[in-house]
């Protein structure tokens, strides 16, 4: 399935779905608010569940990927030839929560991505910190904000220059709450929850919330999600 929602030409965004029985009662509702995120930040939207999107000519028509609940891991080798040119050509990307489940997906993606994800523990609510608040994504937000989402722990970071935008603090909720007796989510101090980079000449943001369907109504993640794919697609709005 493919679909254009036409708005204007201030950017152009291809959002990219795949089937997740994990996430698929999430996509719809997602997708419905990133149509109305389209009309009222007037940019291009096309949302596609099909690998063939990814050629190198139908790419040079956005401006920034969506990755939301994918790691594109369905591309054949000649589509992630193209995915890759794309942000070697200065192109933008933006992950949203499942798109950090690359394990198994190559040392490229996962760089793209930043970290990758290892475990989560059962969906709770959870205090997160803004930890910095310069970026497009996090400039509306408190400087604590209380949240319930399923809250994924990551492996080492795998590039130099991640930013980090939003971390969680593990004394408020159940690190050990997951499915077996003998794992754990927790990290420790230092919980990133969110965080962008610039990549092999490209641009990346990433944020590891919204797993449920009701959080994409909710109007300060839209905006956290809209912040990142305005800096992706463009490379503006970060004061230092």
């Amino acid at each position: 399935m493919c679909s254009t929602f036409a708005y204007t030409n201030q950017f152009q965004v291809l959002v990219y779905t795949s089937p997740d029985r994990w996430h698929n009662p999430t996509l719809p509702v997602a997708i419905t608010e990133f149509q109305e995120m389209a009309k009222r930040h007037d940019f291009g939207l096309t949302w596609t569940q099909q690998p063939q999107s990814f050629t190198y000519e139908n790419l040079q028509r956005f401006h920034v990927i969506v990755f939301l609940h994918s790691t594109g891991s369905e591309l054949s080798g000649e589509q992630m030839e193209s995915f890759k040119n794309f942000i070697r050509n200065g192109g933008g990307f933006a992950g949203i929560h499942g798109a950090s489940i690359a394990a198994d997906r190559e040392e490229w993606y996962q760089r793209l991505i930043g970290r990758v994800f290892t475990e989560h523990p059962e969906v709770q609510t959870a205090v997160m910190n803004v930890v910095d608040k310069n970026h497009p994504s996090t400039m509306h937000l408190p400087d604590r904000w209380v949240w319930t989402d399923e809250w994924y722990a990551f492996g080492d970071q795998l590039v130099d220059n991640l930013n980090y935008l939003l971390t969680v603090d593990e004394n408020t909720y159940d690190t050990d709450r997951t499915w077996g007796d003998d794992r754990s989510s927790a990290m420790g101090d230092f919980h990133p929850i969110a965080w962008y980079h610039e990549y092999d000449g490209g641009r990346s943001f990433f944020t590891s919330l919204g797993h449920m369907p009701e959080l994409f109504r909710d109007s300060w993640l839209l905006n956290h999600i809209y912040g990142g794919i305005f800096w992706a697609a463009t490379g503006l709005g970060i004061y230092e």
